[in-house]
């Protein structure tokens, strides 16, 4: 999330774009941190699905976000 209001501050549309990604690149990241919050007994496993899900979710947006302003810019 934090990348992503950086990114909206940024100049350009090329620039929010590069923050879009690390924000995208985080959603995998909390996606092995569940994995491993799983394993260590730290969030009970359906939870640690359910969240999962969301982030490939929150992830797939991004990705059509991004889609969408690299059209924007090819105009």
């Amino acid at each position: 999330m934090n990348n992503i209001a950086e990114g909206a501050e940024s100049a350009t549309d090329a620039s929010f774009i590069k923050y879009l990604n690390i924000a995208k690149s985080s959603c995998a990241e909390v996606r092995s941190m569940l994995y491993l919050s799983e394993d260590f007994n730290i969030i009970d496993t359906d939870e640690a699905a359910l969240l999962r899900t969301n982030t490939i979710t929150i992830s797939s947006r991004i990705f059509q976000l991004i889609q969408y302003l690299k059209k924007s810019i090819t105009k």
